[in-house]
């Protein structure tokens, strides 16, 4: 196939949406009222769009492996992300551990509410109706369609996220792992894995 051989979907520019309007308009007032500059606000939306599942990652390889850790996580959240240089802000971090009796899941009823400054961008999927409200009707329904089959005898907790508090799953570590880094580890976990739709990488 020669490059570009192929049909291209037709531009579907439209006009603005009401939010963008507004955002428009904001941007404009801050900037105009001397509170930001354009390239101050620039800088805020590249940092946002930097942002990834790595920093979450990051965060439970060092639970994996430290004990002491993993302990002030489960306690403070907020707190624990802080010692490894991520400010999640105003809002608050709830950790919710996985194990061998329990699978925790997180969702977002209202909107779209998510632990941008540790997974970086929500998912379309999170943000869908479908999701919102399926995953607290039927959970199980919703993880077996990301592949994700956990025994009857296992109990699903499903987490609802707020405009003032986000939650991260602490995925269960795979077995085998014993004696493996933070890097090694980190590969293991993905964005699925800290929402709670999959289990992390097996080795």
């Amino acid at each position: 196939m020669r490059p570009h051989d192929h049909d291209h979907p037709p531009d579907r520019d439209g006009p603005p949406t009401y939010y963008q309007v507004m955002e428009a308009a904001v941007r404009e007032l801050l900037i105009g009222k001397g509170v930001l500059t354009a390239a101050e606000i620039r800088e805020a939306v590249e940092k946002m769009d930097a942002r990834t599942p790595a920093q979450g990652a990051r965060v439970v390889a060092r639970a994996w492996t430290d004990p002491a850790f993993k302990a002030r996580l489960l306690a403070d959240g907020t707190a624990a992300c802080g010692e490894l240089g991520i400010e999640m802000g105003p809002t608050r971090l709830v950790v919710v551990e996985n194990t061998a009796q329990a699978h925790n899941l997180i969702v977002c009823t209202l909107c779209s509410c998510y632990p941008r400054m540790v997974l970086g961008l929500p998912p379309d999927w999170y943000k869908s109706k479908a999701y919102r409200s399926r995953a607290v009707r039927e959970p199980r329904a919703v993880l077996a369609e990301f592949g994700t089959e956990l025994p009857e005898t296992m109990t699903v907790r499903v987490h609802d996220s707020t405009a003032d508090m986000r939650y991260l799953v602490l995925p269960l570590r795979p077995a085998g792992t014993e004696g493996w880094d933070e890097a090694r580890l980190a590969a293991l976990v993905t964005r699925d894995s800290m929402i709670g739709v999959a289990l992390a990488r097996t080795p």
